[in-house]
């Protein structure tokens, strides 16, 4: 026997000879350098790590909305022709008594004038000197002084926290805190990276232990657990490249390291086991390696480019957070294939037959699936799926009216857009932000902006006052300014100001709107619903928080259809070529559909509805579901159910095309697959749900939503609907009309099941 990779001999135990893909002779290649192709690929590691950590100070906080949205559109004209809009950072200035006092007074003009100054700051808008009493707290003890600032996201970032600090050095005796768009976005990202070091701190070692115990060999355990290790350094880098091109949410680190660690780990998990069934079976380890290539090895290839194509359905949605996302996915599932099937064969062909090393297992013998067939039944996933295929329609009339019901809360889904509220309780942004919800009249930091395009001049004077009469009647409108001047209830309650020629230019005119209404809410998007309804004189563009929520649910909802029918086609055609079959890839399809409408459902019932917070840990119940997020979790999720759906699949046809009998088929695939697709679930979920650790509300939501879409599809639908359904469908499992039997023989990567 020889541990080497030697293509052209003929194993003494397993004939005929198994001839080699261009993929298969590219590890041999690599194992005949196997020691340097190691050394340059812990250098290389350790590179791309160097190169990742510096993707936090690259990483975007928007990209929630379409870029050519009225809202957007809004928010640009704002910025470049009116130097206004919704504002960048927020000061709260709070005085010992009240900000009318004398000393209180002077040095909140002191500040402002400051401010004023400031290269930086593009538009400010403050209590004093005019005592505007929108931005004054109803005690008097807090006042607003609110900042839109010059350049582009990173360069408003850097400035926006250099102010906040500057501002509150420099106030005595006033106290400020910081709130806004940009010092949340700050904050995010620093959270987020926080959580990231803490879900690596324990996803690993459980990781680690799910792996031992699956094995019995810590040597397995930590070969599979430095593929995910390798993934990790290199979703990293990955990250850090994109961010060049286009930007990354900041999100996208903790989901695509954590959906990159789990899946390596779990393609490592799988081509290990099948290398020590190869061993056991008595081929040498050069053979078991290639074995286990053209097997594990195979299907781990289809597993990564379903993952990497449901990544990529996120690519129909206009939206910067949703791509970079896809980019991300799409990248990070494509490097776990690739080092599973690279770097771990040359690992396996280093380390020889201590792989195989097993406490209290003593090696099998005999022919592969035979050997594991004649072990297995016995075992309680064969005894389970032989039970379950005893009683097929009472099993499936059970578990699918349970996912209904789990389901059921998604038919009350409210849905918004992630704020301040994403922040945990103890953020003092989240605190500052809260005072401001709490203790002003108004929503004064979240105005409704209205542009009225080329609508200049004085000739247009009537038109904008009518229209400013007519918007101030909205109900939840409180008060309108414009260049014409002040309205409240359909009347004008003060005219002109000097400071209200900033509301026309060149470009048209627009109209500051402060509303009583949250604006990341169902009220909120009613109200721009109403506005967008009022006759103008011009198409108007409204812009703000609660627009942006608008224009957002409208693109999910032109384009989700697109999307989910993408994944689904991608899923059958991926899997009508890996078994031959046209009914197995509709149950899948069906089955992934119904656990995800159940996974909807919890997430609705625990962070909508505020159910269950004792268990998933504290975070704000807002009464709204992001919108964006159970699009992402779709796409995530129904990628990563194909995981073990294809390991459980290629075991079955295996056996169907041994035995020509669906129930043993099954029964033996569920057996020879069923410790293994628990222990790559266990891995997922424990990533996913080291994420949902997160001070982060999108992050905790995302990693309670798929460690519960991955608990869910291994236990309800792999261990009971599918052998449940499979025995009910009997040999239509296999059929395929004869139109697509070329198909599959041409582009399939097994042989036709036999009916």
């Amino acid at each position: 026997m020889t541990d080497t990779l030697d293509t052209g001999t003929v194993d003494t135990v397993s004939a005929p000879r198994l001839r080699p893909t261009r993929a298969e002779r590219l590890v041999g290649a690599l194992a005949r350098w196997r020691y340097p192709f190691l050394v340059l690929t812990l250098l290389v590691t350790i590179g791309l790590g160097g190169l990742g950590a510096g993707v936090f100070g690259k990483l975007s906080g928007g990209g929630w909305t379409p870029a050519d949205a009225d809202s957007a559109r809004a928010d640009v004209m704002l910025r470049e022709h009116f130097h206004s809009g919704n504002p960048d950072l927020v000061l709260l200035v709070t005085g010992t008594a009240s900000v009318d006092e004398p000393q209180a007074a002077a040095a909140g003009r002191r500040l402002t004038e400051r401010l004023r100054g400031d290269p930086r700051v593009q538009h400010l808008d403050s209590y004093w000197p005019w005592g505007e009493p929108a931005l004054v707290s109803r005690d008097r003890r807090t006042a607003l002084v609110s900042l839109r600032l010059k350049g582009g996201e990173h360069e408003v970032t850097r400035a926006a926290e250099d102010i906040r600090r500057e501002a509150a050095d420099s106030a005595t005796p006033l106290k400020v805190t910081g709130a806004g768009r940009t010092v949340a976005k700050r904050e995010l990202e620093a959270q987020s990276q926080q959580d990231l070091v803490r879900a690596e701190m324990v996803a690993a070692p459980l990781a680690l232990l799910i792996l031992v115990w699956v094995f019995g060999n810590v040597l397995s355990a930590v070969l599979a657990l430095a593929v995910g290790g390798i993934a990790m350094a290199g979703t990293l880098a990955i990250l850090r490249v994109i961010t060049e091109f286009t930007p990354v949410s900041v999100f996208a680190v903790n989901l695509t390291t954590a959906l990159g660690f789990a899946l390596a780990v779990d393609y490592g998990l799988f081509i290990i086991t099948r290398h020590r069934e190869e061993l056991a079976a008595g081929r040498d380890v050069g053979q078991a390696v290639l074995a286990s290539v053209r097997t594990a090895g195979r299907t781990v290839f289809f597993s990564a480019l379903t993952v990497s194509l449901s990544m990529a359905a996120l690519l129909v949605f206009p939206l910067h957070f949703l791509r970079s996302l896809a980019y991300a996915g799409m990248s990070v599932a494509a490097l776990a294939g690739l080092t599973a099937v690279t770097v771990l064969p040359v690992c396996l062909l280093a380390v020889g037959r201590r792989i195989d090393h097993r406490r209290g297992s003593p090696p099998a013998s005999g022919s592969g699936a035979r050997a594991v067939a004649a072990r297995g039944e016995a075992g309680f996933f064969h005894r389970s799926a032989r039970a379950v295929m005893r009683r097929p329609l009472i099993t499936v009339a059970v578990v699918v009216p349970a996912l209904l019901c789990v389901a059921s809360p998604f038919l009350r889904v409210e849905f918004g857009l992630s704020d301040d509220r994403s922040l945990s309780a103890s953020s003092p942004v989240h605190r500052a932000t809260e005072t401001m919800r709490d203790d002003f009249d108004a929503q004064a930091t979240a105005v409704v902006s209205i542009v009225l395009p080329d609508l200049h001049g004085p000739s247009t004077m009537p038109d904008l006052d009518a229209y400013a009469r007519r918007v101030s009647l909205t109900p939840h409108v409180l008060a309108v300014d414009t260049a014409t001047g002040s309205y409240t209830g359909g009347q004008r309650s003060a005219a002109p100001s000097p400071r209200s020629a900033r509301f026309t230019g060149a470009s048209g005119s627009w109209l500051s709107l402060v509303t009583d209404t949250e604006p990341v809410s169902a009220g909120g998007g009613e109200l721009v619903e109403a506005l967008r309804a009022v006759p103008a004189p011009v198409p108007p563009l409204v812009g703000g928080d609660a627009a942006a929520l608008v224009d957002t649910r409208t693109v999910v909802g032109d384009r989700l259809a697109a999307a989910a029918a993408i994944i689904m086609l991608v899923t059958f055609v991926l899997l009508f070529l890996f078994t031959g079959s046209i009914l197995i890839p509709v149950k899948a399809v069906v089955l992934n559909l119904l656990s995800l409408t159940a996974t909807f459902g919890a997430i609705v019932h625990v962070f909508q509805e505020g159910h269950l917070r004792w268990l998933v840990g504290e975070f704000q119940v807002t009464g709204t579901t992001d919108t964006l997020l159970p699009v992402l979790m779709f796409c995530v999720a129904f990628g990563v159910s194909m995981d073990c759906e294809l390991f459980l699949l290629s075991r079955i046809v295996e056996e169907h095309r041994r035995t020509g009998d669906t129930t043993s088929a099954v029964a033996v695939g569920l057996e020879q697959t069923g410790r293994l697709f628990t222990a790559a679930a266990l891995v997922l979920a424990t990533a996913m749900a080291a994420m949902a650790t997160s001070e982060l509300t999108p992050l905790k939501m995302l990693g309670v939503g798929l460690s519960l879409a991955v608990v869910l599809d291994v236990t309800l639908v792999r261990l009971l609907l599918v052998p449940a359904i499979m025995k009910l469908a009997g040999t239509a499992n296999w059929w395929c009309p004869k139109s697509l039997r070329g198909v599959h023989a041409r582009f399939g990567v097994t042989e036709g099941p036999q009916a």
